[in-house]
């Protein structure tokens, strides 16, 4: 299982959001999950599982497939509700 955090640039908010990922998901004591991030224009559906954007790309993010759509990309609750709804989707928990 792998999940890919993306931004525009690739460089930080996606960043930000990978790290966020992470920590969650030791807090959660979840593993076999792999954690990266990439910009828009590079990722490609055939990357990841489960992709995770901030609202302001989401239509541009439309054709990588599963993508978890954050209102706010500094929301931990938002982050973790909807990271473990997707894993659970998934079949991971």
């Amino acid at each position: 299982m792998k999940i890919m955090a993306v931004c525009g640039s690739g460089l930080g908010s996606s960043f930000m959001l990978e790290m966020n990922i992470i920590e969650m998901l030791k807090e959660m004591n979840v593993s076999g999950v792999e954690v990266e991030h990439a910009d828009l224009g590079s990722a490609s559906r055939d990357m990841a599982d489960i992709f995770v954007a901030g609202r302001d790309i989401a239509e541009g993010a439309g054709h990588l497939g599963d993508v978890v759509v954050l209102n706010n990309i500094l929301d931990k609750n938002e982050l973790k509700t909807k990271i473990m709804a997707a894993l659970a989707e998934k079949g991971v928990l």
